[in-house]
């Protein structure tokens, strides 16, 4: 058995869900879990409690939540010395054509590139639009995005777009590498063709 930390950054609720979800995985196969938002500072864990860490992070507005920034920046050390993976939940995962890809590896890319840390797993789920928790401003924002990505512009109603059997996969994978003690970083989540 092993413990797991999953730290994440939710702005409307969904990479939250995410990480509930992943820990009930994790938790089925007998190891401990910590679930832990970001944004909390006063849940502040001690990574070097934990065999492995999963950081999620929601986009919002084309951005990753400042506070996973933060995080990472923070304990990028205690992260790197044990196994661990990220996940990001964006509304461009949901979508599955050529420009969406190339915006989800974007977003990857620039996280990899603004925090310094390179996860041994890499993982992008399709979030939500949660148009009844949205003020004025932004519901009519994402409206126009939604337009343009899945098409779903009615704002009486709210949209679930998260694969959750990709999830299950992700976290199977992750919990197999922490299993055979971590593994190396070029294996098979690592690699820019399974940022998915």
């Amino acid at each position: 058995m092993s413990s797991f930390v999953i730290a994440y950054g939710s702005r409307e609720g969904q990479t939250a869900k995410i990480a509930e979800r992943i820990a009930e995985m994790l938790d089925s196969r007998g190891h401990e879990t910590t679930r832990v938002s970001v944004a909390d500072r006063r849940s502040d864990v001690s990574l070097a409690d934990f065999d492995a860490v999963l950081v999620g992070s929601s986009i919002h507005m084309g951005k990753h939540a400042k506070t996973v920034y933060r995080f990472v920046r923070e304990n990028r050390a205690d992260i790197e010395s044990r196994p661990n993976g990220f996940f990001q939940v964006s509304l461009s995962s949901a979508v599955d054509d050529e420009s969406a890809r190339a915006h989800v590896a974007e977003y990857i890319d620039e996280f990899i590139r603004e925090s310094g840390w390179h996860p041994d797993k890499i993982a992008a789920f399709g979030g939500a639009l949660r148009y009844s928790e949205y003020g004025f401003l932004t519901r009519m924002m994402m409206k126009r995005i939604a337009a343009d990505a899945t098409g779903d512009t009615d704002t009486s109603r709210d949209y679930e777009y998260t694969d959750w059997e990709e999830v299950e996969s992700f976290v199977a994978d992750f919990a197999a590498f922490v299993e055979s003690g971590g593994g190396s970083a070029d294996t098979p989540g690592s690699s820019p063709e399974n940022r998915e």
